[in-house]
């Protein structure tokens, strides 16, 4: 199982780096990882609705770039699928059944996804309805995959 990260930014905290690092690591038992990020656009604080979506446009050209023809791609979305942690690895767990080997996860930046991305994807999902900065949900996804695949294989892990 192939799993690629595409985030927009570039992690400057320390602490971000090595969790990713940590979570990186364990799920290399499962699966091949690989996270790309793509740089991102400059957003002034009182962006106007115009400016907004030039950004986000330009952010998902970067991202398409990345994204090889065929993947899987999910897309971190606040309107997407809400599961819990079980429901997530029966997700999953289903996508291998139906014969997907490459997953995409898609992270915006600070602005979230352009709607195309949205759209385009496969399947959409919500980590939380809580909201966090775009660099710490790179690593609450990574420790949710591997929890995930620690459910599918019938680990423990998760209680």
């Amino acid at each position: 199982m192939k799993v690629s990260i595409i985030a927009v930014g570039k992690l400057k905290e320390k602490y971000l780096k090595d969790g990713i690092a940590e979570y990186s690591k364990r799920l290399s038992r499962f699966c091949d990882l690989e996270i790309i990020e793509v740089d991102d656009e400059q957003a002034p604080d009182n962006i106007s609705p115009a400016l907004e979506l030039q950004v986000k446009k330009r952010e998902a050209e970067k991202i398409k770039k990345k994204i090889k023809d065929g993947a899987f791609v999910i897309a971190l979305d606040l309107k997407g699928d809400k599961p819990d942690s079980k429901g997530f690895a029966k997700k999953v767990e289903t996508f291998f059944i139906s014969g997907v080997s490459s997953m995409v996860f898609l992270i915006g930046g600070s602005l979230g996804l352009d709607d195309e991305l949205i759209m385009g994807s496969s399947y959409r999902l919500c980590l939380s309805e809580l909201t966090f900065p775009h660099q710490l949900a790179r690593l609450i996804l990574l420790e949710q995959l591997f929890r995930c695949f620690k459910i599918i294989n019938g680990e423990t892990y998760h209680k």
